[in-house]
């Protein structure tokens, strides 16, 4: 058996039978986009249906992007048991106003400009989230299928605790996830535009690809260098 089983969240689901495809292929976590401007949005009352068809220990996320207090809380309304992903330009303070546990990700620019963000800085400045999701910085926050470079970063550096406290996204997709795990070490993994066959359209084939190739991560992690 595996060391580590890394966790799997796959982001911006529409619809039921994406959400039951994508827990019987094995997701941890299913995240539901609550910001108006993406392809992929849901308004509150939208997510509180999909989030029904999750069975226990399956994990609710609902996405903001600089929303105000009034629009969070109306999200936590229709899905009380989720946890909260801030994808804009939130504070510390912004993140933590709704006193609820949470993801912030880190909008790391693609190609050579991504070793220059403070990735420690960032963790520190956001160490009440339960975890930093690392995404690449494109227009639209998110999901636009562009991967920042892993190489930009020591992974093995104590304060970024990759193993328990990080979540690889950015360009994942069944071809290149096993690489990102094994070069990343992360405590999970955040999936959407690959395993989509349109934006908010998901695969349950790419899906079952995606988890069968984290799980093999794992097997090829836990193996002696």
């Amino acid at each position: 058996m595996p060391l580590h089983r890394t966790r799997i969240k796959i982001c911006g689901l529409t619809r039921e039978a994406d959400v039951d495809a994508a827990v019987r292929a094995g997701a941890d976590a299913i995240g539901f986009v609550l910001y108006p401007q993406s392809p992929r949005f849901v308004p509150p009352e939208r997510a509180a249906e999909l989030a029904s068809h999750l069975p226990p220990f399956v994990t609710p996320v609902l996405l903001f992007v600089n929303a105000s207090p009034e629009y969070i809380a109306q999200g936590l309304s229709a899905v009380p048991n989720a946890l909260l992903q801030f994808h804009g330009d939130e504070t510390p303070a912004d993140c933590g106003a709704a006193a609820r546990p949470f993801l912030r990700a880190a909008r790391i620019p693609a190609g050579p400009d991504g070793a220059g963000f403070d990735l420690l800085k960032y963790t520190q400045d956001f160490a009440a989230a339960q975890a930093i999701l690392l995404d690449a910085h494109v227009e639209g926050f998110g999901g636009g299928g562009l991967s920042f470079d892993w190489t930009a970063f020591n992974w093995s550096h104590p304060l970024l605790n990759a193993s328990s406290r990080l979540v690889l996204s950015g360009g994942l997709t069944p071809a290149n996830v096993t690489d990102g795990i094994r070069r990343v070490r992360p405590w999970a993994v955040d999936v959407s535009s690959g395993v989509e066959v349109a934006k908010g359209i998901k695969d349950p084939d790419k899906m079952l690809a995606f988890v069968a190739a984290v799980r093999a991560a794992d097997l090829l992690s836990s193996r002696p260098s």
